[in-house]
């Protein structure tokens, strides 16, 4: 079902920002954020390294890496444009947390894992992360690092954007699941404009928009959905369910991975202009 055209190419506003310090840990709800030419301010610029192997530790594979999805991530203070990232403080359920200014974290953290692990936000030459196949009847691993962007620890793209539009007809074709919002892990959550119906934001790929006044983004490509919004996140339950549900309607090409035709939620924008976003800003395809 295409979105309804609303004739002055509004796409809604901005109804919430997020900024995820440690990639695959829960992030921080912003009311705003600077974005750069790598995207929101320090977001993933940290990640847990497999000391062994030298992997980028993602919850893409969850029987090696899911237990960092229980774990949120902050900065210590807000990341400063031109400077080294502050230190991050992290929480585990129980309440008990860790920063990585001493090193506390790597011990923590190597215990919640069950293998050594280092936190870091230098990010490595070669960058391997792998992910599982969720849909693939065996067991399928593929590495994704050479796709990983420059500089810090981000699977692709600047950004990732997902519609309200999106999440309601998910909801309407999935009635038995949640789609709750973070399970998708967007950095800017946009809230449709009335009228608009389906995946909304298929129709932005090769397209930039406009994020408030200073903000451009040039979107890429829908977004591929791996097996991170079907784990437990939070008081979110493990749900295959919300995986089948995209795959059996909203398989659409890839362009960056030409064109492979996947199970996509959301899109994934690189910024052509930087600035600041906010929440309430309006959001217009150009």
């Amino acid at each position: 079902m295409a979105s309804h055209d609303t004739g002055n190419g509004s796409a809604g506003a901005v109804k919430a920002l997020w900024r995820y310090p440690v990639k695959s840990m829960a992030g921080a709800k912003l009311e705003e954020a600077p974005v750069t030419e790598g995207g929101i301010l320090g977001d993933r610029g940290y990640a847990v390294i497999d000391r062994a192997s030298g992997r980028v530790g993602s919850a893409k594979t969850p029987k090696k890496w899911g237990a960092l999805l229980a774990l949120a991530a902050d900065y210590v203070e807000p990341p400063q444009a031109g400077a080294p990232l502050p230190p991050v403080r992290i929480a585990w359920p129980d309440g008990s947390a860790a920063t990585s200014a001493g090193g506390g974290a790597d011990v923590r953290l190597s215990e919640t894992l069950g293998r050594q692990v280092t936190l870091t936000a230098e990010r490595p030459e070669t960058v391997s992360v792998e992910r599982l196949d969720p849909l693939a009847a065996e067991e399928t691993i593929v590495d994704i690092g050479e796709l990983m962007m420059a500089g810090r620890f981000s699977d692709y793209a600047a950004l990732h954007l997902i519609t309200t539009a999106t999440l309601a007809r998910l909801a309407e074709l999935g009635p038995e699941s949640r789609f709750d919002v973070r399970r998708f892990r967007p950095n800017i959550a946009v809230a449709s404009p009335e009228g608009a119906e389906g995946f909304a934001e298929n129709e932005w790929v090769g397209r930039e928009i406009a994020v408030g006044g200073d903000v451009r983004l040039r979107i890429s490509d829908p977004a591929p959905r791996c097996s991170i919004p079907t784990l437990a996140q939070g008081e979110l339950e493990k749900d295959p369910a919300v995986l089948r549900t995209v795959a059996r309607h909203n398989s659409v090409p890839v362009p960056a991975l030409g064109g492979e035709v996947l199970p996509c939620a959301g899109v994934y924008g690189f910024v052509v202009r930087g600035g600041t976003v906010r929440r309430g800003d309006p959001v217009r395809v150009l």
